[in-house]
């Protein structure tokens, strides 16, 4: 299998660019309905000057929040917040029991296939260059025995992302303190097993590789293949531990 190529891969201890930061801030603040249907955002001038970043930052970070449908630009005027349907968070309580783990993984077996899938079809560039980030540091965890949750949860919304769809993004980022949990216990189950880490890393960076070539229906498969795998290994002769 062809390993991705590492490119634009931050430094150890700051692996989020500046632009990743601000369309985070950014986006969370139109998701949480911060900014009104249609109002018009600051200025490239003025957001780069609240986020004491480059106007090229900005326009990067900009470039992105069009790319998930969040803004849109009218020439001359700027850039403006358009209506998702989105504006509160979504109401996903605290993880409190061995079923609630459980029901998360069945959420995201529905979900993340398919979110797959339209990745494989809608893609860009940059997409690819964002989850193959996330894919060169999970290779560099693996390589040292380690298992970095950030890394994986990284590589799964970065493909969300790459749908071009942003309910599926959204509901992986308002499961995110969900999804850690079960990640920390995988991660630790992986640790016992032979060649357990080497064997997840393999089946993250065949994801990729089949969102990479455009194949939607393998893309698909393999993530819900990674999905119950990962949720079998988590949960077989582990409950009284969870």
């Amino acid at each position: 299998m062809t390993e991705p190529r590492r490119k634009n891969v931050p430094a150890e201890g700051a692996r989020r660019n500046l632009p990743d930061i601000v369309f985070d801030k950014l986006a969370r603040s139109i998701k949480s309905g911060a900014y009104a249907d249609d109002e018009r955002l600051p200025t490239e001038h003025d957001l780069a000057a609240e986020f004491q970043v480059s106007r090229p930052v900005v326009r990067e970070a900009l470039r992105r929040l069009r790319e998930q449908g969040l803004i849109y630009s009218r020439r001359g005027a700027g850039s403006f917040v358009r209506s998702t349907g989105l504006r509160q968070p979504l109401g996903f309580g605290a993880l409190q029991s061995i079923s609630d783990l459980a029901n998360c993984y069945e959420f995201r077996i529905t979900l993340e296939p398919q979110a797959a899938a339209a990745a494989a079809d809608r893609r860009t560039e940059a997409d690819l260059d964002a989850i193959a980030a996330a894919l060169a540091d999970l290779r560099d965890a693996t390589e040292r025995q380690r298992h970095r949750e950030d890394a994986d949860f990284a590589f799964h919304l970065a493909i969300a992302r790459a749908s071009q769809n942003t309910y599926f993004a959204t509901a992986l980022e308002a499961l995110k303190d969900h999804i850690a949990v079960g990640m920390q216990f995988h991660g630790a189950s992986l640790k016992m097993a032979p060649q357990g880490l080497s064997g997840v890393y393999a089946e993250h960076a065949a994801i990729f590789e089949a969102v990479r070539a455009g194949k939607a229906d393998l893309s698909r498969d393999l993530m819900q293949d990674h999905l119950i795998g990962s949720r079998d290994r988590l949960f077989t002769g582990r409950r009284a531990e969870i």
